[in-house]
């Protein structure tokens, strides 16, 4: 749907900067395309959406030659912008730390806030994912939970001490008052005893952002890049840290190779004896 959303804004913009100019379809060339994604950087578009907006008048225009005769697609053998690699932003220990402590366990919220809080800063788990699990998920015996992922691909994601422990005195006290008698095999319920919505975690989770005064909007993804970050500086490989997260391909957690090379840095500083 998100995606969806984005094609659309795509090519309404177009769509404005053909009217502004009176132009029709009919008049579009690679000349007319290269000076829209042009005049897009020029209102400061960064380099990544404007490549999707590329993408998104290709696949369309392919589509019109395609189904409605239209004569050639001129976005074809247009480069798009390099998009710039930005490095995640992330959490330090003590804003995790100040954060953790935010939710108040005297009251039901509080306590079910604090075992999601707990959990995905010791999984790493998606927000669509934290709020799809089930009670069975989580193998208190054996320190784990097992989650779907993108895709619809299983994986097992250890579990800490802290998080183990949010979770079961959620489970024994707070889940059981917000069931309010109904029967629910989901982990983490809203206040009417059914299953919490992504809009209603990231609301939560921004609310004790703000409680921490952390300095900027805290997503559900922050928390996701402190694991992996925080993992691969205390020496964790990036293959595992890719198995935990539930990335397919390994490029796609290489985002995270600087940790690697600043620690490689610091341990030859530390013990090669001409550094």
């Amino acid at each position: 749907m998100n995606t969806q959303a984005a094609y659309r804004r795509d090519l309404e913009k177009f769509s404005r900067f053909l009217e502004a100019r009176q132009l029709k379809l009919g008049d579009v060339s690679r000349d007319l395309v290269r000076k829209f994604l042009a005049e897009l950087q020029e209102r400061q578009l960064n380099s990544r959406t404007v490549a999707r907006v590329l993408v998104t008048l290709r696949n369309f225009f392919q589509f019109l030659v395609f189904y409605r005769d239209f004569p050639e697609n001129p976005c074809l053998n247009i480069e798009g912008p390099r998009a710039t690699k930005t490095l995640p932003k992330v959490l330090s220990l003590s804003q995790v730390d100040s954060l953790l402590v935010q939710p108040d366990l005297t009251k039901v919220y509080g306590t079910r806030d604090k075992a999601m809080l707990e959990v995905l800063y010791a999984t790493g788990l998606r927000v669509s994912e934290l709020v799809s699990l089930e009670v069975q998920a989580v193998n208190s015996e054996l320190g784990y939970l097992s989650c779907i992922g993108k895709g619809g691909k299983a994986r097992v994601v250890p579990l800490g001490r802290s998080a183990l422990s949010a979770l079961e005195t959620y489970l024994r006290t707070s889940r059981l008052t917000l069931l309010k008698g109904k029967a629910s095999n989901r982990l983490f319920l809203n206040r009417h005893g059914e299953k919490l919505t992504r809009q209603g975690c990231w609301k939560i989770i921004a609310s004790y952002g703000r409680k921490a005064q952390i300095g900027f909007g805290l997503k559900p993804h922050l928390l996701r890049h402190s694991f992996a970050t925080h993992l691969l500086q205390r020496g964790a490989d990036l293959r595992s840290v890719q198995l935990m997260l539930g990335h397919s391909d390994i490029s796609t957690t290489q985002i995270y190779t600087h940790i690697l090379k600043e620690r490689l840095r610091g341990i030859y500083e530390q013990h090669h004896p001409r550094s």
